[in-house]
């Protein structure tokens, strides 16, 4: 039998064989950001050790920098005392940092791609659940805890088990107004928020090859969400092309040779599986969450479900929704359109390119931010800033915002945010009882437009 991509470049990472079935493992790129980084390097500077491979770490600030006044010192002292630190770290132990001032910060998860520094066929790591995303490119990549931050710094590896493959196929031709956002969910809702558990996901299929990379980023971001650590697409002609010439990707006189090694890691056709399951993308429409995780989840045109399990019971008191009601038409207070999951170019064209000449409803706050300074200055090059101010949108300055509100981006009390991000958990964004309803980009600004959860295929005659 054949060999996955998952097989084949953890086999090709692996340094030695551990006891109880582990295998220390070489990890070939290490992203680090200012959260879980300040602790693992205290830990290194407690042991008296050096980061062993500084020019395979890489640095940016997202979670906690704020997107309104970034003027220094931040007027949170933690935050200011989280960026200091990162300051003070990657300079100490020479480690390239994309900083505000450089202009090429941005959330860790958007900043890697679009350096060239995510690739196929790597191992990488990040203290972030969502470092799935970089899976699109056809890297073994997934989120690690502050420990494993410092083990990755002091030793460039990590002691773990390899994961069971599940084939998650997606084929056929997405309808008018259903994106990459809707597909992860209606996968999500089918497998269960644990159903990925133990398992790496590689998604496949026609519609999964169809998508663009900021697409399939998309679909890989929310991977964890289903329960598994990483999901991944096999690299192709899409792939290679979005990475050429991006500043860190192999130069004219190596891509050749990358190219070569790329094709080679890919799932051989008659790979062994753990398992495999298939969606008809005919049957996914636009999709809403209801609930308080991501797979409590419907189409917009279906009524909210009578409740199951306690745990559903617990979502729709806590969310003030009815069962058997439609979720359209739901008020909305807060329209977030950002995120590592939908705050790129193409997340933010598809959202301008449907709100020209609309307006956001009254008593309705909502903010567009930027992934990154590359995404900010080509949207404003684009006028994609002008359309969305123009509409009532606040632009913002590139960084996480109100995805977890680790930042001045909070909810209010018990508003309701409908949200581009990737988590609707209690409190994601910053009120104990604030509400969050997870939608695409061009569902977000349907329901700024309209005041309330819309169907965008009505809204903008799609």
């Amino acid at each position: 039998m054949g060999k996955t991509l998952f097989q084949k470049v953890f086999d090709k990472h692996k340094v030695a064989e551990l006891k109880g079935g582990k295998y220390q493992l070489f990890i070939g790129l290490h992203l680090i950001h200012e959260v879980t980084s300040p602790q693992a390097f205290a830990m290194l500077d407690e042991l008296g050790l050096n980061v062993a491979f500084p020019e395979r770490t890489f640095a940016t600030c997202d979670h906690i920098i704020p997107t309104d006044n970034t003027e220094r010192p931040f007027r949170d002292k933690i935050a200011e005392e989280m960026m200091k630190a990162i300051e003070n770290n990657t300079k100490k132990h020479h480690i390239k940092f994309f900083s505000p001032e450089s202009e090429e910060q941005g959330v860790v998860h958007i900043v890697g791609p679009e350096m060239g520094l995510t690739q196929p066929g790597i191992t990488m790591v990040c203290g972030d659940s969502h470092t799935a995303t970089h899976g699109a490119f056809g890297a073994v990549s997934f989120g690690i805890g502050t420990s494993q931050v410092r083990d990755v710094l002091a030793t460039q590896s990590l002691a773990m088990s390899p994961f069971k493959v599940r084939r998650v196929d997606v084929n056929g031709s997405l309808g008018k107004g259903v994106y990459a956002k809707d597909v992860i969910l209606h996968i999500i809702r089918k497998l269960g928020v644990n159903g990925g558990i133990g398992y790496a996901y590689e998604f496949g299929g026609s519609t999964i090859e169809s998508l663009s990379m900021e697409g399939r980023m998309t679909v890989c971001n929310m991977a964890i969400e289903g329960g598994a650590r990483v999901g991944y697409i096999n690299p192709d002609e899409k792939t290679y092309a979005f990475l050429k010439g991006k500043p860190y990707a192999p130069g004219a006189d190596k891509w050749d040779k990358a190219v070569r090694y790329w094709e080679s890691i890919k799932s051989d056709e008659d790979a062994n599986y753990d398992d495999k399951i298939s969606f008809n993308a005919e049957n996914i429409k636009p999709t809403v969450t209801w609930g308080i995780n991501p797979a409590q989840c419907i189409g917009i045109d279906e009524n909210i479900p009578e409740p199951v399990t306690e745990g559903d019971k617990e979502a729709l008191e806590y969310m003030k929704l009815q069962p058997n009601k439609p979720i359209e038409g739901t008020k909305v207070d807060v329209v977030f359109i950002g995120s590592c999951t939908n705050g790129r170019i193409e997340d933010l064209r598809e959202a301008a390119n449907v709100l020209k000449g609309k307006k956001v409803a009254n008593n309705i706050t909502a903010l567009v931010v930027p992934g990154s300074f590359s995404v900010k200055k080509q949207a404003e090059a684009e006028g994609l800033d002008r359309i969305f101010t123009e509409a009532g949108f606040q632009w913002r300055m590139p960084g996480c915002s109100m995805c977890l509100a680790m930042n001045p981006d909070k909810l209010e009390g018990e508003q309701l945010c409908a949200s581009t991000s990737n988590r609707n958990f209690k409190g994601r964004q910053g009120s104990s009882s604030g509400r969050t309803v997870l939608l695409s980009p061009v569902m977000a600004a349907a329901a700024a437009v309209t005041g309330k959860i819309s169907d965008a295929r009505k809204i903008f005659n799609l």
